[in-house]
């Protein structure tokens, strides 16, 4: 992988949550490509393990977890396996997170929903439940498990995965879009709370980039754009999807603890120009 920064992270510990996706497992791998010691955290216990293997085939150091972070017991019990294996968190990325179909209708108007399609009133309650708790919880569980590393040594770095639907919220998914929200705000209070331990908290809003959970929507089995992809490129004054590698640069930068010293409590939109076009 060819890194966009050239930043030492040699010794420190990283502890990424949702690893066995593209786009934590692309973080994942880039910071043990930079000297990290890193910790692969994923309910998908083999995706994590596989990476970990490619890491090490590469020379460098990375070890593959089944975590769920959802559940706090577990949770811990992880921490004290990375605390054994590789020694006391420096960086966490809670990178965990996503949608759910139950919490999302088929249509983006009301007065267009057809005979027989999920509409708002349709919306399952578990299925919003669940949405709310992997992005929340699952970003406020894992800190909790982590973060008392960084506490005990006065100094380390929390970088959360919101997305630019926590500024203005995404048609047909009003669960996940609120979730983020609360990512988002949550960074912020993080950030207030931990400002005088040495802890900086920050956090990367994605624009529209293309992964497994979302490759159904933008594009037909064909390889043929979707209209709510055609939608999204006609939207982005640049033409065209995010890639996982671009925003690389955003996650080292502020995870740097000297490039990004004073900057704790922003998040940071890396989507393409998506935000700065108003349509006409």
């Amino acid at each position: 992988m060819n890194l966009p920064l050239n930043i030492d992270f040699s010794g420190k510990v990283v502890v990424v949550t949702g690893a066995g996706g593209v786009l934590c497992g692309t973080m994942a791998r880039a910071f043990a490509q930079a000297g990290a010691k890193v910790a692969a955290l994923d309910l998908n216990e083999d995706a994590v393990k596989k990476l970990a293997d490619e890491c090490k085939a590469e020379g460098w150091i990375c070890e593959g977890y089944g975590a769920n972070v959802l559940d706090q017991a577990a949770l811990k019990e992880v921490h004290a396996q990375v605390r054994k294996d590789l020694g006391p968190c420096d960086i966490l990325i809670n990178g965990a997170g996503g949608n759910n179909p139950r919490a999302t209708t088929d249509n983006e108007y009301q007065h267009e929903a057809a005979e027989g399609q999920k509409t708002f009133f349709d919306l399952d309650a578990n299925g919003v439940d669940f949405v709310f708790k992997l992005n929340f919880q699952g970003t406020l569980l894992p800190t909790q498990a982590f973060a008392q590393d960084m506490v005990e040594r006065k100094q380390g770095c929390i970088l959360n995965i919101s997305s630019m639907n926590a500024y203005i919220p995404l048609t047909k998914i009003p669960a996940y879009s609120g979730a983020k929200a609360a990512v988002s705000n949550f960074t912020q209070w993080l950030a207030t709370h931990f400002a005088g331990t040495g802890i900086r908290c920050n956090a990367i809003a994605p624009g529209f980039l293309v992964s497994n959970q979302n490759r159904a929507l933008l594009f037909h089995e064909d390889g043929t754009p979707t209209e709510r992809s055609k939608k999204i490129l006609n939207g982005t004054p640049t033409g065209r999807f995010v890639e996982s590698e671009e925003l690389l640069g955003g996650v080292f930068f502020l995870c740097d603890e000297k490039a990004a010293s004073a900057i704790t409590g922003v998040v940071l939109p890396i989507d393409a120009g998506f935000a700065a076009y108003s349509g006409v």
